[in-house]
């Protein structure tokens, strides 16, 4: 084992097991054999801090193999997530082989090679990003994987394809209909649900056999807004929803009907509930 890679094995242990992720796990596999650096585009790069980005000092890529949030140099505050919160969010949806995955928000396709590995050739994922230049890089960095297609174009609209895992990686204030109507029975949808510059949480929902809905929200998040999944009136409606009322009390997502006692927020077609 080289230098970067001895780097890479700890991170992928040190990540997967701040998830709370047994260790010899497929998941710190598919981290320890996946470059970051080859995602990130070249040094110097930018690591965010809350007062803004931090330039690194070294074109070394062993300063990657941290439990941080790296710039992915194109234009906005786009950035390659914290991979301690993606391997919580993604041993959560529990991809297995065979499986088809819709990953929203691709970026450059880090997380999107990791949700590969995991559903293996035998299974199938459709990656969207909407910002072309990081589309380009995502499809050259996944050319290596034939049960990868890169989509140029917005995940929050128009038709997807019918998936068993939806994993949406930029902030949305409601559950779409496009999302929900892509997922097969037993089928995951994980997306950060935020209110406009807070911070939100990650909505696990689960579609029962019977078509209904579980819904939880798994912890506190914040990422770039999700273009075409973003609603002014009910993004206030879930500013004061995460202001004064437990989050963690979450348990279903119903459509249509009228909300009831139990609502925690709503929006139109479709409520949260602590039921």
């Amino acid at each position: 084992m080289d230098r970067i890679e001895a780097h890479r094995s700890f991170f992928a242990n040190l990540v997967t097991a701040q998830a709370g992720i047994p260790p010899g796990s497929e998941l710190a596999a598919a981290f320890a054999s996946t470059p970051r650096e080859q995602f990130v585009g070249p040094s110097p790069w930018k690591v965010f801090t809350r007062s803004g980005y931090v330039e690194t000092l070294t074109d070394d890529p062993a300063v990657l193999y941290q439990d941080v949030v790296v710039s992915l140099g194109s234009e906005g505050h786009l950035n390659n997530g914290q991979p301690t919160l993606h391997a919580i969010c993604i041993a959560a949806l529990a991809p297995k082989k065979g499986e088809r995955v819709v990953h929203v928000g691709a970026g450059s396709g880090y997380y999107t090679t990791i949700l590969a590995k995991l559903v293996g050739e035998s299974g199938a994922v459709d990656a969207y990003e909407i910002e072309p230049t990081l589309a380009q890089r995502a499809t050259d960095n996944l050319a290596a994987f034939p049960n990868v297609t890169v989509h140029a174009r917005s995940g929050a609209e128009g038709t997807l394809p019918p998936c068993d895992i939806l994993y949406v990686n930029a902030g949305a204030t409601e559950p779409l209909a496009v999302w929900l109507g892509a997922l097969r029975p037993q089928g995951r949808l994980l997306f950060p649900m935020t209110p406009d510059g807070g911070v939100g949480a990650m909505l696990l929902v689960t579609r029962r056999e019977d078509g209904s809905f579980t819904a939880r929200f798994l912890l506190q998040a914040q990422f770039v807004p999700c273009i075409g999944a973003r609603s002014e009136a009910t993004q206030q409606k879930l500013a004061e929803a995460f202001r004064n009322s437990d989050w963690t009390k979450v348990k279903s997502l119903h459509r249509n009907g009228e909300p009831d006692h139990s609502c925690w927020v709503s929006g139109p077609g479709w409520w949260l509930s602590t039921n």
